[in-house]
């Protein structure tokens, strides 16, 4: 069976390299997990080299392009994962479960597999103040329809840990907020395409034309030049830790 991301993932891990930043938080809240379960694993991004890792991932596509020091992947579902309970120390989703058929099975088959915490880089679809939602809107209505809401994860998992990622300027993974402080770069359709919510949307081309002419005339950089600044920002990205 085709997913997504078997169109979606082509050239993915060469514009989706895991940032040094973020991947420390990560594994801080894996804390002492030795065996880690990493599901929605893609080309093998935040997978920690120190630890024992197996991977998950449905697409043939992102298989592909795990590279030769990748942890050994199964190809499988969130849904319905092939362990035993409390098999794994750790557990880890990394962007990923919005794309999941059923969020609330794939989480609690995490819980199930995993005897100490598991941990979700995810986005808080509450969240506003993305100056690109001012040019796609769409992006807005996609996030409340794809991502499970903070409390879901409670309902879901039990205790939680919930903190803010902030995003570097200069990050270097490219998801859709990635590139915040570097506006041109969403007129480039090879960054798109690794960017999963233009292929949901479709034609933004419109919005993306008025980008381009304040980019010209300078009127982005006159609304938004208290960004020109900032190192980081939250931009609604969460980081879900089990207690």
């Amino acid at each position: 069976m085709r997913t997504p991301y078997d169109t979606i993932g082509v050239n993915y891990a060469d514009l989706r390299k895991p940032d040094a930043r973020i991947e420390r938080a990560i594994g801080k809240a894996l804390g002492t997990a030795k065996t880690v379960l990493n599901v929605g694993a893609g080309t093998g991004s935040y997978e920690p080299a120190d630890r024992q890792v197996t991977a998950v991932e449905p697409s043939v596509e992102m298989i592909r392009q795990r590279g030769p020091s990748a942890a050994p992947v199964v190809r499988g579902y969130a849904e319905n994962l092939p362990f035993d309970d409390d098999s794994f120390d750790g557990s880890m989703a990394i962007l990923t479960v919005h794309h999941w058929t059923d969020q609330r099975k794939g989480l609690r088959e995490m819980r199930r597999v995993t005897r100490g915490p598991v941990v979700v880089l995810t986005f808080d679809p509450s969240h506003r103040g993305f100056w690109l939602a001012d040019y796609i809107p769409q992006l807005v209505t996609l996030d409340e329809a794809q991502m499970p809401r903070m409390t879901d994860y409670r309902d879901w998992l039990g205790p939680v840990e919930i903190a803010a990622v902030p995003i570097p300027h200069d990050c270097t993974d490219g998801f859709l907020c990635a590139y915040w402080r570097r506006p041109a770069a969403y007129l480039d359709p090879r960054i798109r395409a690794a960017i999963s919510s233009f292929w949901a949307i479709g034609d933004v081309s419109e919005g993306l034309g008025r980008l381009a002419r304040d980019l010209d005339t300078g009127a982005w950089a006159r609304r938004h030049a208290d960004l020109l600044d900032l190192d980081e920002r939250d931009f609604g990205y969460r980081l879900v830790t089990t207690r």
